[in-house]
């Protein structure tokens, strides 16, 4: 008994001890390595901000991959020995096609499908070819134009300095953007610099020796800015552009690569003079992260037929200089051009300063960049709602209210009626309340107000899971049990009844966070922590102290 005790004991110690340390950064601000960072974050409706629902037009995009296939498939044919092709995008039952006349179409089918293993034969005649992509093809592609628009639009969204931007996808084509904190004045800009197409650009490293940061340091104090008191990274980049534009040639730019270790260009950049060239994202077919020779992570790049051409020509013509992949003017990787590339496939080796996990990281986040270049889906926007601060504050302050007035009654009802283990109830109710809001914290889960609802419902949850184990108890007390027995049997013959009702309204909230989106997943992933810590407390907590009185004081308490 006693060693159970011992057990008991030291769970709920480190249980809310950890809740309690959890909750620590949200009252003190403190730089101690020793307390943790993580705060609560407040959503959209406490903050205030924009919110957002974009279309991807991916149809759009669909339609000119399959022109693009269409040339790059009449070019690899030509190359095959095959000539007298002709290759057409055409529309064919809702979706795209590849329709291919000439001669030779046995063996056109018999190379196409070792090569271009994503089409399959749709017609097949004399002459006549008719292909398209799979739909496991067709879907994927899809998933990579939301995946890439979600990426660019993080990096733009990025630039704001707002904290915990939530940007999601919603459904096949529609993308949720939630922006808390957004000042009411940036709503436009914010709103032009989502809609805007990402600018994938090919750039030479300059070979000459200057001295950027000179420049960069003479340009700021002679203009009086620097990069957060012009309004963001973009503008930066053209003031600064701007004032060196006499030292500059037509063809040059100054632009930044993010610093390793930081998470922000505007808190380490490095600065890099670049020559612009005539290759972009519109000449990039594909890029993904494969393994290289050594086995290291790299970024595999494919160019369409005009692409290839025009890539060819740079690099055989740039051997030995440092080829600058630049999205959205922030360069991101600077590879050494070892031989001309003559097929418009090139790779992009990342060397190996780092781990094995931080050079794949880096490989995913490059062709995630390039991709979202090369293939950009149109936004349009179908929804928009804004909420002022003052909204925002007049929200938490009446939530707080109503959890505070509906916790006082609950703690008033369950001392005035069930006394001594009222007084037990009131108790685990503080605790729960604890573990409730330790557990958001180390999740850095989002609060808003459906949030604060589901907390609010928590309260009568767990008073309930009380309520019924304690009427359990008063009835074997007037059967005329023992205290300690009425206890152990209230105990028992409660949870069947507690646990089926737990467990329907968890497996409702996994449903509500699994097809739910916005407020209802804040709602349903509150409640379900909710769910899980008033079991513990309800049950287990107030069974410690009802057994510590009965069996170590030797006392029964009033009900």
């Amino acid at each position: 008994m006693q060693s159970a005790f011992r057990f008991r004991f030291i769970i709920i110690f480190l249980v809310v001890g950890f809740s309690a340390y959890s909750l620590l950064p949200n009252f003190v601000e403190s730089e101690s390595p020793i307390l943790p960072k993580k705060k609560i974050v407040l959503g959209l409706d406490i903050q205030g901000g924009l919110h957002l629902v974009m279309e991807a037009k991916i149809e759009d995009v669909l339609k000119e991959q399959n022109t693009r296939d269409a040339l790059s498939i009449a070019d690899y044919l030509n190359r095959q020995g095959i000539s007298n092709v002709q290759t057409n995008a055409i529309s064919q039952n809702n979706s795209y096609a590849i329709e291919i006349t000439g001669l030779e179409t046995a063996k056109i089918e018999e190379l196409l499908k070792r090569d271009w293993p994503t089409y399959l034969t749709v017609e097949s005649g004399l002459n006549r070819l008719v292909i398209k992509q799979s739909e496991v093809s067709v879907r994927d592609f899809r998933s990579r134009i939301v995946d890439q628009s979600i990426e660019t639009l993080r990096n733009r969204i990025d630039a704001f300095g707002v904290t915990e931007p939530s940007i999601t996808s919603q459904g096949q084509n529609r993308i949720l953007i939630q922006i808390p904190g957004l000042e009411e004045s940036d709503y436009n800009r914010a709103k032009e610099l989502i809609s805007k197409t990402a600018r994938l650009e090919f750039m030479l490293v300059s070979d000459e020796a200057h001295d950027l940061s000179g420049w960069i340091t003479e340009a700021e104090t002679a203009g009086g800015y620097n990069i957060t008191s012009v309004g963001g990274y973009t503008n930066y980049i053209n003031r600064l552009n701007e004032d060196l534009k006499d030292r500059l040639t037509p063809n040059q730019v100054l632009l930044f690569q993010k610093s390793e270790n930081v998470t922000d260009i505007e808190v380490g950049r490095i600065p890099f003079l670049l020559e612009r060239t005539d290759v972009g994202g519109d000449d990039l077919r594909d890029a993904f992260v494969s393994i290289g020779e050594m086995n290291q992570p790299e970024v595999s790049i494919n160019f369409n037929p005009d692409g290839a051409r025009k890539f060819a020509k740079l690099t055989g013509d740039n051997i030995n200089r440092r080829l600058a992949i630049v999205l959205d003017n922030t360069l991101y990787s600077a590879p050494n051009i070892q031989s001309k590339i003559p097929n418009g496939r090139g790779r992009i080796t990342l060397g190996g300063g780092g781990t094995y996990e931080s050079i794949m990281s880096e490989a995913r986040t490059i062709s995630m960049a390039l991709r979202a270049g090369a293939l950009p889906a149109g936004l349009e926007q179908m929804e928009e709602r804004t909420v002022g601060p003052t909204l925002g504050r007049d929200s938490i302050e009446r939530g707080k209210k109503a959890i505070m007035i509906g916790g006082i009654l609950v703690l008033l009802f369950m001392l005035f009626y069930y006394k001594g283990f009222g007084f037990i109830s009131n108790i685990t109710l503080a605790l729960n309340m604890v573990l409730i809001m330790g557990v958001l914290t180390s999740l850095e889960a989002t609060l808003t107000l459906p949030g604060v609802a589901g907390i609010a419902l928590t309260i009568g949850m767990a008073v309930d899971a009380n309520v019924i184990i304690f009427e359990r108890i008063k009835e074997e007390l007037r059967k005329k049990v023992g205290f300690a027995a009425s206890v152990e049997t209230g105990f028992r013959k409660g949870l069947s009844a507690i646990f089926d009702s737990n467990i329907t309204t968890a497996a409702t909230s996994v449903i509500l966070m699994y097809f739910g989106t916005g407020p209802v997943r804040g709602f349903a992933v509150t409640l379900l922590i909710g769910i899980a810590t008033s079991l513990f407390t309800a049950v287990f907590v107030t069974k410690f102290i009802l057994d510590y009185q009965i069996h170590k004081r030797g006392k029964s308490i009033p009900i």
